[in-house]
């Protein structure tokens, strides 16, 4: 009896293990395994960054922890040199997932750095130089301005080769390509007008404005119906409607005066949307100050916060928690408090125009923002 009973305990605690074998747990299961695996959090800051200054953090990308008090983590070696070798100042910084390629565009050329192996895989010179380029969310095409000359590239984005010149008024620079990929907004800071491609013929089909003066750095809400925009003489920005082309509104910012700025020439050399598109941050040169701003009607000032060095960019991170001026800080969005200063491995303050996040799930990225601050409801 005892006997046939070891036997029976044996042959079932055998059948379990064998169930247990065969049955996935969580940690079997690739979809759990992919879901358990931590999302971290990066922030990518292109440098030299502000001109070819090499005192705001040297040369080449360097990447910080988010979700680590933004800690730096490493530099990665860039190429785009001036002809005699010293590093060139960077104009612009996107990213392909489809490509797991990070971009990076000089005054003279294009470098497409693999995201994983962190080389570069092509770096391609444009005649007519490069300005702050946007690539299409499906991660194929980008526009690429010229460095401040009458026309954009359009360009492949796996292979650099261009696929067509665009002309515009005189003066290409910056570069919003739409969330929907159904347009690309395209500023040419000689002109007072707003233009916008269709990127299925890449062609010219609508403006906005004319704004107040000469169109800087501009940002658009998720919908594509608003773009918000600095202009050349205004400390403040103007509204317009991007359906159907009119301006909308001028506000100036309260309480400062506009004087001589070190860089950029105009006021307002910055603007971002918050993600959830409640708030816009306007960047002031002379005061050095970002002043803060409800994005909806009638555009309340709320408040002002100073910065250690002028601002000439402003952009945030994917979850609207951290905003990123050019002058080095991360700012809580909430609080208005300043957090932490981006340092380098030098323990040296870094400040860049041409930065951005991606997100990595293992060794892949998962998602990216855009250099722009651009809203985030669709």
């Amino acid at each position: 009896m005892k006997t046939k009973t070891f036997i029976f305990l044996f042959l079932t605690g055998f059948g379990l293990l064998f169930l247990a074998a065969k049955v996935p747990g969580p940690e079997h299961d690739p979809v759990s395994v992919s879901s358990a695996v931590a999302v971290k959090r990066y922030l990518y800051v292109a440098v030299p960054g502000i001109r070819d200054y090499l005192g705001y953090g040297g040369h080449g990308i360097l990447v910080f922890d988010i979700d680590n008090n933004h800690r730096f983590v490493k530099r990665i070696p860039t190429g785009g040199l001036h002809p005699d070798k010293t590093p060139s100042n960077v104009k612009g910084i996107a990213v392909s997932l489809s490509l797991n390629s990070i971009y990076v565009s000089t005054l003279e050329s294009l470098q497409r750095i693999d995201l994983a192996t962190e080389k570069v895989v092509w770096e391609k010179p444009f005649e007519g130089g490069c300005d702050r380029m946007a690539i299409s969310p499906d991660g194929k095409i980008m526009y690429l301005p010229s460095l401040e000359k009458g026309f954009w590239n359009v360009v492949d984005c796996n292979t650099g080769d261009i696929i067509k010149k665009i002309t515009v008024f005189k003066r290409a620079h910056n570069t919003i390509y739409g969330p929907s990929g159904n347009h690309v907004y395209l500023d040419d800071i000689a002109s007072p007008w707003l233009y916008i491609s269709d990127p299925t013929t890449h062609t010219l089909v609508n403006k906005v404005g004319p704004f107040g003066n000469s169109i800087r750095p501009f940002t658009i809400n998720g919908k594509e119906t608003l773009v918000y925009a600095t202009v050349d003489s205004l400390l403040g920005f103007e509204v317009g409607d991007l359906t159907t082309g009119k301006k909308l509104a001028r506000i100036e910012v309260e309480g400062w005066n506009m004087g001589p700025v070190r860089r950029h020439g105009n006021p307002s050399h910055g603007i971002g949307l918050t993600p959830d598109e409640k708030e816009l941050w306007v960047a002031d040169g002379h005061n050095m100050r970002v002043h803060v701003f409800s994005a909806n009607k009638p555009y309340q000032q709320l408040t002002t916060i100073p910065v250690q060095d002028m601002p000439g960019w402003i952009t945030f991170s994917i979850d609207g928690k951290f905003v990123y001026p050019s002058s080095g800080e991360v700012i809580d969005v909430k609080t208005r408090k300043i957090i932490t200063t981006l340092q380098d491995e030098f323990h040296n303050n870094v400040a860049s125009e041409k930065m951005l996040e991606i997100d990595f799930s293992g060794n892949k990225p998962v998602k990216a923002n855009d250099q722009f601050g651009i809203g985030a409801i669709r």
